[in-house]
């Protein structure tokens, strides 16, 4: 399949849409005509000589070939599935998510393909948009499309049994796995970064994370306070309100918290406040605190945005000696010097200015403001103050900067980090450790009837008695509507363990086949159980030395195209950067059908318990127990292999005394 049609004009862009900085890219001459080469590559030959010099442009004003001129008109959203073509509810149900990510409401920079984390595209530009678009509609139920970093291979016949739809994005050989390589990879045309679920096409808007914000600031509250069921006006301080950070003030509303989230970029703050995910906005350090004391007073949870940076303000509470119970921070460091983080002393257009004019000026600003940042941050920590990572590469940041004080070993990083991170502490050992993760549906009729039938029916599979796992997920089904928790399409984020999920979706799934509900598709983030392999990150609480290899994300992968998923992804890079991670999705098409049925008891189960077995042989205590209890339920068919736990105080004393012989 190729494109043969051109269109005549650039579409206008839209006032006021977030648009992306230039791209680093420190190409040779060759570079430079490689990556010309590459995106003429689809379109037809006639029209090279007038769109090279188009394509040039941008290359060398954003950094990226975009291809604007590809781009359709106006909004891009994800509409009912009824309103796309299609040989398969398939190829219908994966132009849906495809066009949610795209969304003026859930992307950060639609125009250049960022569904978040600055950098996480669909795909590298609009010709591919456009030619994957052509492909979903023409896919029939006994071909696969295979998509490689954002481009369209082609279709290939297939069993029915077998994806409709296979990803990967940035997979690069390990001599050249780094970022700076990617940097060129990415400029050239070669690679995407697919960050989780915007690559994966499985994005819902920044509900996808709230729940898992819920849950980490609910466990850390009744980790530091004994006997506690959710935060009591505890007060939560943190950075940024972008397409993964915006749900930080909501969650912690939910948690019964009070919020101060600090947010440099004025457009992110705006975004938020008019989704209602945050209450209100302060200019002033004082009246941030000032409030934020008032609601913790007054027992009424509350999300407050600070215009300004997280550094000056952190700053301020230890000038003030104010009391912060938990800290953190979620800009995107794993793209620290492409504008992930602005330093402390610049505004956000002068960060934007600099990343245009002056790379080293600003390189220069993150590191003084990064020390500056750790520096605070170790001061309130000292004074009492709970700090975590959140996963957004912060630590790493911090100590490339040249702070080694941060690892733990003051040398390198391979013994992780002074600070934990959230798996580490809370969401490993509290849900992870017993296969809790986050699973998503959408709703692809687009109706809210069907949303609300599915909320009711999910809350009903939950018995909400056995752990209290179980009833902190059954609220928040509960309460869900009640949240306001939709951005985009009408989608739905739970928290569930491997037999609840499996549970949930044949319950839809029957909804589906009795005409009670339209077509779902069930996925979700790479954040999971056994989804991802990233070593400060979600396998961060995995300490056999395993937690660097990449083994578990990519047999998941393999594993759920065995078991007929109907879309599955592996990435490079996730949340936290190139090299840092590899991690993996699905989505789930259910039609009513038998065959979905069968899918959903191969895969599910499959899906989280790979991982739970991975933190057994681990020595989790927890996930001991769960592969324990599932190798008795399902001892007919399946086996887990199970650990012989070493005593560690015999074997330190054996080692100290083979040492001190020596």
């Amino acid at each position: 399949m190729i494109l043969r049609e051109v269109p005549k004009t650039k579409p206008a862009f839209v006032e006021g849409i977030r648009r992306a900085p230039k791209r680093e890219a420190n190409l040779s001459k060759k570079d430079i005509e490689l990556a010309l080469r590459n995106a003429l590559r689809y379109v037809p030959k006639e029209y090279h000589e007038e769109l090279a010099g188009e394509f040039l442009e941008e290359l060398m004003i954003r950094g990226r070939i975009y291809g604007y001129r590809f781009r359709p008109e106006g909004r891009i959203y994800g509409r009912p599935i009824d309103e796309y073509e299609g040989k398969c509810i398939e190829g219908k149900a994966l132009q849906v998510m495809i066009d949610n990510n795209l969304d003026f409401e859930t992307a950060l920079y639609p125009y250049e393909l960022v569904t978040y984390g600055e950098t996480g595209q669909v795909c590298q530009n609009w010709m591919q948009y456009r030619l994957i678009k052509k492909y979903l509609q023409e896919l029939t139920d006994t071909q696969t499309l295979v998509v490689e970093s954002g481009h369209p291979l082609g279709l290939f016949h297939s069993p029915k049994s077998a994806p409709r739809v296979i990803i990967t994005n940035g997979l690069m050989v390990g001599e050249a796995d780094d970022l700076e390589n990617f940097k060129r990879f990415a400029a050239i045309g070669v690679a995407n970064y697919g960050q989780m679920t915007a690559g994966g096409w499985m994005y819902i808007g920044p509900q996808g994370i709230v729940h898992g914000t819920y849950s980490t600031l609910l466990n850390a509250a009744r980790m530091l306070r004994k006997g506690q069921n959710d935060m009591q006006y505890m007060l939560f301080v943190s950075s940024g309100l972008g397409g993964m950070s915006g749900a930080q003030g909501k969650a912690a509303k939910i948690a019964n918290g009070v919020a101060i989230v600090a947010e440099v970029d004025a457009s992110r703050i705006e975004t938020r406040l008019k989704q209602g995910w945050i209450d209100e906005v302060v200019e002033s350090k004082e009246e941030a605190f000032s409030k934020a004391h008032f609601y913790q007073e007054n027992k009424t949870p509350r999300a407050i945005a600070y215009h300004g940076n997280i550094v000056d303000l952190l700053e301020y509470a230890l000038e003030k000696d104010i009391t912060i119970d938990i800290l953190s921070d979620q800009t995107s460091c794993h793209e620290v010097y492409e504008g992930g983080y602005t330093p402390q002393g610049i505004s956000f257009e002068q960060r934007t200015r600099l990343l245009k004019e002056d790379r080293t000026t600003f390189k220069n600003l993150v590191n003084t403001s990064l020390k500056a940042h750790f520096k605070a941050i170790k001061k309130l920590h000292d004074k009492g103050t709970y700090f975590f990572d959140y996963g957004n590469s912060f630590m790493k940041a911090v100590f490339d900067s040249g702070v080694k004080e941060i690892s733990k070993n003051g040398k390198d990083d391979k013994e992780g980090f002074i600070f934990p991170s959230y798996v580490e502490d809370i969401l490993g050992p509290h849900l992870f450790d017993y296969g809790y993760g986050p699973f998503r549906w959408v709703c692809l009729s687009g109706k809210q009837e069907d949303l609300d039938k599915t909320d009711h029916a999910a809350m009903e599979c939950i018995d909400k008695d056995r752990r209290y796992q179980d009833y902190d997920n059954w609220k928040w089904i509960k309460d869900a509507k009640e949240n306001k928790l939709v951005v985009g399409t009408k989608a739905r984020i739970l928290y569930q363990d491997a037999f609840g999920r499996m549970k949930i979706g044949l319950k839809f799934n029957e909804m589906v086949r009795n005409g009670e509900i339209g077509p779902v598709i069930m996925g979700r983030d790479h954040h999971d159980v056994s989804g991802t392999d990233s070593p400060f990150r979600e396998t961060s609480n995995i300490k056999d030395g395993s937690q660097f290899m990449a083994d578990m994300a990519t047999q998941c992968f393999a594993g759920n195209a065995a078991r007929g998923m109907s879309m599955i992804a592996l990435h490079n890079g996730g949340g936290v950067g190139i090299g840092k991670a590899i991690n993996g999705g699905f989505g789930l098409v259910l039609d009513g059908s038998k065959r979905v049925d069968d899918i959903l008891y191969q895969a599910m189960l499959w899906d989280v318990m790979g991982g739970v077995a991975r933190r057994s042989w681990a020595g989790n205590p927890h996930s001991i127990e769960t592969a324990s209890e599932y190798n008795e339920l399902m001892k007919e068919t399946d086996s887990i292999t199970m650990p012989y736990l070493a005593d560690e105080e015999m074997i330190h004393q054996l080692v100290e005394r083979s040492i001190n012989d020596d």
